[in-house]
């Protein structure tokens, strides 16, 4: 029988050196004991379609949630961000219906937000609309009796907001089954930024002496800057999104650093869905918007001084590396290694950091089999870097 892990948000006088955040004790959720290793499977950018009613994965996602309760070791879910593609429309009833798979996780399950279920549900391609310069308006996309096919039109706010009522209605509590608890930003933010309450999906657990951390940053749109619905330039609520979420963000990361100095931890685990370092055909200055929360996590890192791991999707591609370390060794799909991330961010130095890029709408679909162990320090190699390592399990 797997292990169920409950990570009580309760007050540690180890942690009393950590600042207190309104709603919850100073230190976040206590660690459990014992140094056995555990495992998770982490995957992302699924389902995918490849047109709106394109529905092969979601349609072969039973088999694969069946396919991850059998796998013995696993004893929690955690996915990465974009529940459809960029060719699917955003709309109540997929959200819905993705929710209702996931419940069939025999184990917890943590999901990170992707771009492409609330920042970019504006675009035309996924149901939203084009801005119109002739009258200042947006023509949405409609069906057949006049009515915007997206949910709110496409609104990402709105939609972010589906979202979170969707899959984040309880804070602190996981999808699928068990008893996992983590500490969320909307119950122990800062009370110098109550607008951080907002951020339900970002939460914090602890394990065996490791931290983990996610954030909702958005991949494919510049940090959620790319004007919605191709408007001449961001309108006051895009700025406000930008601006609320980043702030938080950066808050929520450090917060997580601060708990992991405090209770002398073995490592740092940050999941996200934005590959912050992948050009996509791009020129670099469209990765501008992430520079904060990359400087964040690389001085974070460095004074941390013990093993930091990311995971992210977005790119699709799987890859290993350090983008915060110039050169350093690279393995990953179809040649996408021929680029040195650390060109996207350059300057930084940090060899205590790695960065997993996990796969995405792949065909049949796979998950990483993540492995945390305790005490380990092994070496950097493809799939291993000191406590962690992971191998990709596929579906036959």
């Amino acid at each position: 029988m797997r292990t169920r892990i409950l990570m009580a948000a309760a007050a540690s006088a180890a942690l009393c050196a950590v600042p207190a955040m309104a709603g919850a004790a100073p230190g976040g959720p206590t660690a459990d004991a014992g140094n056995r290793s555990f495992t998770m499977a982490v995957y992302g950018d699924a389902p995918y379609g490849t047109t709106p009613t394109d529905t092969a994965e979601t349609d072969a996602t039973p088999a694969f949630v069946a396919s991850v309760n059998a796998d013995p070791a696993v004893d929690t879910v955690v996915h990465v961000g974009d529940i459809h593609s960029g060719k699917q429309f955003c709309t109540e009833a997929y959200d819905r219906q993705i929710a209702g798979l996931w419940s069939g996780f025999a184990d917890p399950m943590v999901y990170t937000p992707g771009d492409n279920e609330w920042t970019d549900c504006h675009k035309k391609a996924e149901g939203g609309g084009v801005y119109n310069p002739a009258t200042g308006q947006v023509d949405h996309v409609v069906d057949s009796a006049g009515n915007p096919v997206d949910y709110a039109g496409g609104d990402p706010v709105a939609n972010l907001g589906l979202v979170r009522s969707i899959f984040f209605a309880q804070p602190g509590a996981t999808l699928g089954s068990g008893s996992l608890h983590t500490l969320s930003q909307a119950t122990a933010y800062d009370p110098a930024h109550p607008a951080d309450a907002q951020y339900v999906e970002n939460v914090i657990w602890q394990r065996k002496g490791f931290v983990f951390v996610t954030l909702d940053i958005p991949g494919g749109s510049n940090n959620d800057t790319d004007p919605w619905y191709g408007a001449p330039s961001m309108s006051a609520a895009q700025q406000q999104e930008v601006q609320q979420r980043t702030g938080a963000d950066l808050r929520w990361l450090g917060r997580a650093f601060d708990i992991a100095n405090a209770q002398d931890a073995q490592g740092v685990v940050v999941i996200e869905q934005a590959d912050m370092w992948d050009l996509d055909g791009k020129p670099s200055s469209h990765l501008t918007q992430y520079e904060p929360i990359v400087s964040s996590l690389a001085a974070r890192t460095s004074a941390f001084g013990k093993p930091v791991l990311l995971f992210n999707g977005d790119s699709h591609t799987y890859r290993s590396d350090n983008p915060l370390e110039q050169g350093a060794p690279c393995t990953g799909d179809d040649g996408v290694c021929g680029y040195d991330d650390w060109n996207s961010h350059p300057s930084y130095d940090v060899a205590n950091f790695h960065r997993v890029t996990v796969h995405g709408s792949t065909v049949p679909l796979e998950y990483l089999d993540f492995t945390v162990t305790p005490g380990g320090h092994a070496k950097t190699t493809a799939t291993g870097f000191g406590p962690f390592t992971w191998s990709r399990h596929i579906e036959n």
